[in-house]
């Protein structure tokens, strides 16, 4: 088993819940691969006249609870094992916040970077056109990701909707506001992942006025959570990094010039008052929070040990392999892991489907009222099981995930 292969490691994962639930084989058979898996070939006119066709996927992992969930990716390296994976955690991640969810995921292989927005809009309904028939508000519901935005998910709905003939607001979330969107979708993540801190903040007796923030990628929940961290606790953020390299300020970035200098050159690298180092010297550095917010397999067996973080927020998706999680766990690093720390999007998401289908939108101050009841009540469940199991929080999380899913299933009569 390949210990960077994603969905590999999602499965090693649930393997590990089963066997705290002690739970039969065909339970585990049922759950350890996705229901269904679309493959397709997306034809873009480019800009020169000629077409290319790319790679796409959609995946619904488990739709026991509901209609599916998740995001489409737009990424040069992107893979159906990685696009299997995030759908399973998208599928547990829902359970654990009590969402009437189900699991889905997408993605296509290409590197928006190098497209024109116009190539970029015909990427968008393109893929839209090549999957229509598979989703929809009652059967599958994407929504933002790596490299997609509230304007492609615009240009996609709009596509779903001339398909079907009517408008389609609940087809996809993360759309723009003017267009059935939700206050409050863009800083979602990372809003959802403070409330997961401050929780464990408290439980573990850190004073988040005082505490020092790494961020190992600053895109949008990065850069969010560091100033969330800022404004909401008074937190000092020493560090912050991107796939370029990292910044730090022992006394403290100053984080409106490090955003301003990443609009202006594409990496925070060199930013004034800051020192450059690498991204894995702000995984080490000596904080007490450390926000993990970029891509996969960031926190190996390689690293694990070094890491000198009191918490490790995972706002990204599986940046801590199978192997370091033990690592991290014999340390006493608490782990916020994945599929919780991050349910912030996808619960403000849900919320976003709750408001297209009654037509009704509410403020920013109730959807982050209802983000913060939500979070904190499925930080304190995963919390109470690992301490009952005696298990890490990511094995916790698994533990009430999955056991929802499991009675949903048999309830049905699945298994």
């Amino acid at each position: 088993m390949s210990e960077n292969n994603p969905f590999e490691m999602a499965q090693k994962q649930l393997y590990d819940c089963a066997e705290v639930l002690k739970f039969d084989s065909d339970v585990v058979g049922m759950l350890e691969n996705p229901m269904r898996q679309l493959h397709v070939s997306v034809p873009v006119k480019m800009d020169d006249g000629t077409t290319k066709t790319f790679p796409g996927f959609r995946v619904q992992y488990n739709d026991v609870l509901g209609p599916c969930k998740g995001g489409i990716r737009f990424h040069p390296e992107e893979t159906i094992d990685t696009v299997k994976a995030l759908a399973a955690w998208m599928t547990w991640k829902c359970a654990l916040l009590n969402l009437p969810l189900g699991g889905g995921k997408g993605g296509i292989i290409c590197n928006p970077k190098e497209l024109s927005e116009g190539e970029l809009e015909r990427l968008s309904r393109s893929y839209i056109n090549c999957v229509w028939k598979f989703i929809g508000p009652e059967i599958d519901v994407p929504a933002p990701d790596v490299y997609t935005t509230p304007q492609v998910m615009a240009w996609m709905m709009d596509e779903f909707s001339k398909l079907s003939g009517k408008n389609q607001f609940g087809v996809l979330t993360g759309k723009p506001i003017p267009i059935g969107g939700s206050a409050g979708r863009g800083d979602a993540t990372a809003m959802g992942g403070m409330y997961t801190i401050r929780e464990a903040a408290e439980e573990l007796g850190i004073d988040l006025s005082k505490a020092t923030v790494a961020v190992q990628g600053f895109g949008n929940a990065g850069s969010f959570a560091a100033t969330l961290a800022e404004e909401l606790f008074g937190a000092k953020v020493v560090a912050v990094s991107d796939s370029k390299g990292g910044v730090y300020n022992p006394d403290g970035l100053n984080l409106k010039e490090v955003i301003k200098h990443k609009a202006e050159t594409r990496s925070v690298i060199n930013a004034p008052n800051a020192e450059t180092i690498t991204n894995n010297e702000v995984l080490e550095l000596d904080v007490d929070i450390l926000i993990a917010a970029a891509l996969e397999n960031a926190i190996t067996k390689e690293n694990a040990g070094n890491i000198k973080a009191k918490v490790l927020a995972e706002l990204a998706n599986g940046p801590t392999t199978r192997e370091a999680d033990e690592i991290l766990f014999e340390k006493g690093v608490h782990t916020i892991p994945d599929f919780l720390c991050n349910a912030g999007g996808v619960t403000v998401s849900y919320f976003e489907m709750v408001q297209n289908m009654y037509m009704y939108y509410w403020t920013a101050e109730e959807v982050y009222e209802r983000l913060d009841k939500k979070m904190t009540k499925a930080y304190h469940e995963v919390l109470y099981a690992s301490k009952n199991h005696s298990i890490n929080m990511r094995k916790a999380a698994y533990v009430v995930a999955v056991s929802r899913v499991v009675e949903a299933m048999k309830l049905r009569g699945w298994v």
